[in-house]
């Protein structure tokens, strides 16, 4: 995860104030360690946030990207489990009810999304469709 900036070229509404997401987006309280730890070993500043981002590409259509950003003028803003997190309204149609979860396995650790919206994922299971 990297602190880079991206903008979007689709406008979206902002939420000055984070709501509750536990009904948008859940994370796993692996998921929670995992992020505080990865903020604390980058020394990611606080005016970052963990911004959830899908974004077109790979073999099945989409991609989800995570890394620490700052928000943007249109970006919703949500608290999980004191996690702030951000994401685009575009992202967002795609993650509602998702739940991001940090694995450890023989093929490598990561972050996994379990999300609901998805109807087939790529044999590597990096890319879906929707």
């Amino acid at each position: 995860m990297s602190a880079g900036i991206e903008h979007g070229s689709v406008q979206h509404q902002h939420n000055e104030s984070p709501e509750e997401a536990s009904d948008v987006l859940k994370l796993s309280d692996r998921a929670v360690e995992k992020i505080r730890e990865i903020r604390v070993e980058e020394n990611i500043e606080p005016d970052y946030y963990l911004r959830l981002k899908v974004q077109g590409g790979g073999c099945s259509g989409f991609s989800y990207d995570l890394y620490f950003d700052k928000t943007q003028t249109f970006d919703q803003s949500f608290d999980v489990k004191g996690v702030r997190l951000i994401c685009d309204q575009m992202s967002l149609m795609y993650l509602v009810g998702a739940e991001i979860d940090y694995v450890e396995g023989l093929q490598g650790a990561g972050f996994k999304f379990n999300n609901p919206n998805v109807k087939s994922t790529c044999g590597c299971g990096s890319s879906f469709s929707v």
